[in-house]
C-alpha cells in the first residue's frame, strides 16, 4: 500500500537521511526543521520519501490525500499515563476545591487506594473495554505512541489483570505500546504498617510473574516522602534490573524527595514530575541520558506550582512532555491542551513543546529510531492537520483538536 500525501503547507520534524537524532536538548529544542509546500510518500506503513512540491515526480500510488492548507507532523508520544483505571474520582475534585490537598484526600484513603479499590471490584474484559475507548480517544487527538502503567491493583492479582489489559490493548491497535509495572504507586491499606512485606511481596512475588509472562517493558517507583523514600526506590530498581525491566521514576512531584538523583544513579530512562526541582537536581541530570519530563497538566489541575521548564532548558538539557492521564490528579489525555498549558504557564515556545511530545517523547519510550521525525524508514504514524494558520495555532487554540486525522 502506498499513499501520497500532497500540497502540505508545511512537513515539521523533517530529518535527513544521514542523520540520526535521539533527542533534542537545551537551545536545539527551540527549532523544528520542516519544509514548506511539501509532499511525502508513505510505503507499507512506513515513511518511504518526502520533499517539496515543486521537486515532487510521478510515481505509482494507491492513495493520494491533497493536504491543503494542513500540516504534517510526527504523532505525539506520550511517555506517561495512567489510562487503564476503573472508574474517575470526581468526589475527590470536588473536596480538593473545599481545601484537602492531594496528601490529606490521600491519607484519608482517597487517591490511588480509591482507584486501587474500584479497579480491583471491576471484571477484566470492562476494564479492558472502557480503556480502549480512552486510547481510541487519545488516538484521535494525535497520540501515535503512549506508555501505560500498572499500580492500581496494588496486590498481585490487580497488577496483573491491568498488565494483561495493557498487554491487549497493544495488539488491538496500530500504535506502539509500552507496558510499565508501577506496584509501587501506593502501600496497600493491609500493608500500612508492614511496609518491609509488600516490598517483598513485589519483589519475591508479583516480579517474577510480571516477568515470566513477558508483562511490562519497564518498572517504576512513586518515589515520594509518604510513599516509596529513596532506600526503598533502590532496592525495587535493583530488583527490577535482575528481570531485565529498565526503570522509570515518578519523582519530586511533592517535595525535593531524592527521586531525580536515584534516577540517575540507576541510569533510569525518565524521571517524571519534577515540580520540585532546583539547581541540585538539575546539575545531577547534566551528563546523564536520563530524560526530564514534565507533566503539567497534573500540577494544573492540582493547582501546584508548575515544572521550571526554563531553567531546566536554559541548563542544556533536554525536556520531555507527557499527560499523565489519570483518573485522579489529571483526567486529560488531551496532547493538544498538554501543549498550551506549557506554553502558557511553562513559557515554552511551540517549537520547544512540540519537541518535547515527539522526538523527546519517543527518547523517553526507546522509540527514537521508529518515531519522533520524519525520516526516511521511521514508522509512518504522522498527524494530518486540520486547516490552520500556523504552528503556534495548535497550542493557542487551547481546549479544542486541531488534528483532523492519525495516519497509522
Amino acid at each position: 500500500m502506498r499513499t501520497l500525501i500532497t500540497n502540505i503547507k508545511h512537513l515539521y520534524q523533517t530529518e535527513s537521511i544521514n542523520e540520526n537524532k535521539l533527542r533534542v536538548s537545551g537551545a536545539d529544542m527551540a527549532y523544528l526543521p520542516g519544509i514548506a509546500n511539501a509532499w511525502l510518500i508513505i510505503a507499507d506503513g512506513r515513511i518511504h520519501s518526502y520533499g517539496d512540491m515543486a521537486d515532487i515526480q510521478e510515481t505509482h500510488v494507491d492513495e493520494t490525500i491533497d493536504a491543503t492548507g494542513r500540516m504534517v507532523l510526527p504523532a505525539w508520544c506520550d511517555s506517561h499515563t495512567h489510562l487503564v483505571f476503573a472508574t474517575p474520582r470526581d468526589g475527590e475534585f470536588v473536596d480538593r476545591i473545599r481545601g484537602l490537598t492531594y496528601e490529606e484526600v490521600a491519607r484519608r484513603g482517597g487517591g490511588i487506594l480509591n482507584s486501587a479499590r474500584m479497579l480491583n471490584a471491576m471484571d477484566e474484559q470492562q476494564l479492558f473495554d472502557q480503556s480502549l475507548v480512552r486510547l481510541h480517544k487519545v488516538m484521535g487527538q494525535g497520540t501515535g505512541a503512549i506508555e501505560i502503567k500498572s499500580g492500581y491493583g496494588l496486590c498481585m492479582e490487580g497488577e496483573l489483570k491491568m498488565l494483561r489489559v495493557i498487554r491487549r490493548l497493544r495488539e488491538s491497535v496500530s500504535i506502539p505500546i509500552r507496558s510499565t509495572f508501577l506496584a509501587a504507586h501506593a502501600y496497600p491499606v493491609e500493608y500500612k504498617e508492614d511496609k518491609e512485606g509488600y516490598i517483598k511481596l513485589i519483589i519475591e512475588q508479583m516480579l517474577p510473574r510480571v516477568a515470566s509472562e513477558g508483562l511490562a517493558d519497564y518498572m517504576d517507583v512513586f518515589c515520594e516522602k509518604g510513599f516509596f523514600g529513596v532506600p526503598e526506590t533502590e532496592q525495587l530498581l535493583e530488583a527490577g534490573y535482575k528481570y531485565g525491566l529498565k526503570p522509570k521514576i515518578h519523582a519530586n512531584q511533592l517535595h525535593h524527595s531524592g527521586g531525580v538523583e536515584v534516577g540517575v544513579k540507576y541510569k533510569a530512562l525518565s524521571v517524571d514530575h519534577l515540580e520540585c526541582i532546583g539547581e541540585k537536581e538539575i546539575e545531577s541530570l547534566k551528563g546523564s541520558n536520563t530524560m526530564p519530563t514534565l507533566l503539567p497538566g497534573a500540577a494544573f489541575f492540582l493547582g501546584m506550582h508548575y515544572q521550571p521548564a526554563r531553567k531546566i532548558i536554559d541548563a542544556g538539557l533536554p525536556v520531555c512532555l507527557a499527560t499523565d492521564y489519570n483518573p485522579g490528579s489529571c483526567p486529560s489525555g488531551n496532547v493538544p491542551l498538554l501543549l498550551s498549558i506549557a506554553c502558557t504557564q511553562l513559557k515554552m515556545t511551540p517549537e520547544e513543546a512540540i519537541n518535547a511530545v515527539t522526538i523527546n517523547g519517543a527518547a523517553a519510550m526507546e522509540l527514537e529510531q521508529q518515531m519522533g521525525t520524519i525520516k526516511v524508514g521511521k514508522k509512518a504514524i504522522l498527524i494530518l492537520t486540520k486547516p490552520i494558520p500556523s504552528l503556534a495555532y495548535i497550542p493557542y487554540d487551547y481546549g479544542n483538536n486541531n488534528v483532523e486525522r492519525l495516519l497509522c
